[in-house]
């Protein structure tokens, strides 16, 4: 198996055990010492304990949270994503009171392995979309 075939399991592993599994230690095991997380949330700390309270504070949010993985492309180090979640807004998000109301968000996220490790991650999620959905905004 390649590098970028092993890469890319890596992240299906990710996406089934951690993001719909709350399975967060297996973020021990795959985040590199000096992990970059290029658009972390306001006050993020570094390296896995950073991912492990970004995605508590989401699933507090958002309890019901799935992420549905639609395309997933790996050469090299490099692994892309791009895929939807689905949930219901039962939990305080970025100072919003819960609505209840269901939400879609699409979204893309590039992974960068370094020495099998998950080294650096940028992200793409239609926030805006996920703001309109919530009638914090209208369009």
């Amino acid at each position: 198996m390649s590098d970028a075939d092993e890469n890319r399991e890596k992240i299906k592993i990710l996406f089934e055990r951690v993001l719909n599994g709350s399975d967060d230690d297996y973020l021990d095991e795959l985040i590199a010492a000096d992990y970059i997380e290029h658009n972390p949330v306001p006050g993020q700390e570094p390296g896995a304990e950073g991912v492990k309270n970004k995605l508590k504070d989401l699933r507090a949010a958002f309890p019901d949270i799935r992420f549905f993985p639609e395309e997933t492309v790996a050469e090299g180090d490099l692994v892309a994503v791009r895929y939807h979640w689905e949930a219901t807004h039962n939990g305080p998000f970025m100072g919003l009171a819960p609505t209840g109301k269901k939400v879609s968000v699409n979204g893309m996220d590039f992974y960068r392995f370094k020495n099998g490790k998950l080294a650096e991650h940028w992200d793409c999620a239609d926030m805006l979309g996920l703001m309109v959905q919530l009638k914090v905004f209208r369009l």
